[in-house]
């Protein structure tokens, strides 16, 4: 049982009390019975993506958005970008009919405005601008601005599609939690690869196809990396989350706080400026951006915004079906095990695995071969999950488009677009992760 129940989020903690807490709320066993996924777009002008959408017009189609009534989340992103997220489904499909619903009430509400939701990981044209200032993301730009502007260009020019599957059953196998946290991990590079999708940043190529991706691993090490998969998932994550440092402390009657170095455990330790509490346990965790996130569920977080009204249901298909259909879960663990020796012991996104799916995508050998594995066990699967005839032509031709000729969405963007095709590769490595 937890040490805390919900009405007792202010109440300072001990240190063993938030080593219990990250055991219970962060992996909650169970067979695999729901799914979920949060989708992040950025806002383009429809005629003319390559100029910035005016302030005044961005506000006003937020407001238009806000008054709609949807069943998924709705929130707004630092910089503008729109997300939703969908409630927990108990099936693909489910989840799939809830959220397009929601995303034909979005589109015909930005349509008044001549706007536009884009599916790309970076947006090619734009430098940050942020639009939405709380403290939190005063905080977390001041954080961010220590390691250089690639906090900035995450923060507010990024989009994303976040896969939520349940994090499994206490017993070993395919469906245990276990084997799904390395599965998330090993699989989540090939999805990385697979979906890549954001070639280009301020109108240049940055020899990346997944440039959010690199940035990801140029940033705060501690922050964005998981921790070493060869021990148990619940003991090593809670250990991983109280030893990364604090991104702000927050304050009732002055300034947040931004210490340097304080760990959340040392917080626990010392009490310096307060004492934490399981409120403050809680944002801690929102402020770790690792490619695999457990909140009770496992939220896999590697994939680039993707193309077209309903691009994002092959990733959240393909994924689930992965991870959900035992026979496709044990086919698709087999495949990716062996790129752990070329992992090496580094946990993602700083490791060769991670960077190659940032960098080449398809074009890789290895990650090719695999999510030509991926897709298959995926399309075997997705009948038995009960997915759509349209869900399961979407991934068929995906898998004929792009993977079996080893090229993901990136490929297209800069084919497709002639101002990316011609233009220049950046040598600016920071924002890279070069």
């Amino acid at each position: 049982m937890c040490p805390a129940d919900a009405g007792d989020h202010d109440r300072p903690l001990t240190e063993e009390e938030a080593e219990h807490l990250l055991r219970c709320i962060c992996f909650k066993n169970g067979p695999p019975a729901t799914v979920g996924v949060e989708l992040e777009w950025l806002i383009h002008q429809r005629t003319s993506p390559m100029r910035q959408v005016p302030a005044d017009r961005l506000v006003a189609a937020h407001d238009r958005v806000r008054a709609l009534a949807l069943d998924s989340a709705l929130t707004f992103e630092p910089g503008g970008q729109l997300e939703l997220s969908s409630r927990p489904a108990a099936s693909l499909m489910a989840c799939v009919d809830s959220v397009a619903a929601d995303l034909a009430a979005v589109r015909t509400a930005l349509d008044a405005d001549d706007l536009v939701l884009a599916g790309i990981g970076i947006d090619p044209w734009q430098r940050p601008r942020r639009m939405c200032h709380e403290p939190r993301y005063d905080a977390m730009e001041a954080y961010m601005d220590r390691t250089g502007p690639g906090g900035r260009a995450m923060m507010c020019t990024s989009a994303s599609i976040q896969v939520c599957v349940d994090a499994g059953e206490d017993e070993p196998g395919p469906l245990g939690h276990g084997r799904r946290w390395q599965l998330a991990h090993l699989l989540g590079a090939v999805l990385a690869a697979t979906f890549a999708n954001s070639p280009a940043r301020t109108g240049r190529r940055t020899g990346w196809r997944s440039t959010r991706q690199a940035i990801w691993a140029g940033l705060d090490g501690a922050r964005t990396v998981s921790p070493p998969l060869d021990g148990e998932p619940r003991s090593a994550w809670a250990a991983h989350a109280l030893d990364i440092p604090v991104m702000f402390v927050r304050m009732s009657d002055g300034p947040w706080v931004h210490p340097r170095g304080l760990s959340f455990r040392d917080w626990l330790r010392t009490g310096v400026h307060r004492r934490p509490t399981r409120r403050d346990l809680e944002q801690h965790l929102s402020t770790l951006f690792p490619p695999v996130r457990p909140r009770g569920h496992l939220e896999l977080r590697m994939i680039d915004a993707q193309p077209g009204d309903d691009g994002w249901t092959v990733p959240l298909a393909v994924t689930a079906a992965l991870f959900d259909d035992p026979e496709a879960a044990e086919t698709v663990y087999r495949a990716v095990k062996p790129l752990a020796e070329w992992a090496g012991p580094l946990p993602a996104p700083r490791n060769p695995l991670w960077v190659s799916a940032a960098r080449y995508g398809l074009s890789h050998p290895e990650l090719r071969s695999a999510a030509r594995t991926c897709f298959a066990a995926a399309r075997d699967a997705l009948p038995r999950i009960g997915a759509s005839t349209a869900v399961q032509d979407a991934v068929a031709a995906f898998q004929e488009r792009q993977v079996m000729r080893g090229r993901c969405p990136a490929d297209d963007l800069l084919s497709g677009t002639p101002e990316l095709g011609r233009a220049r590769r950046t040598t600016t490595g920071t924002e890279t992760g070069r």
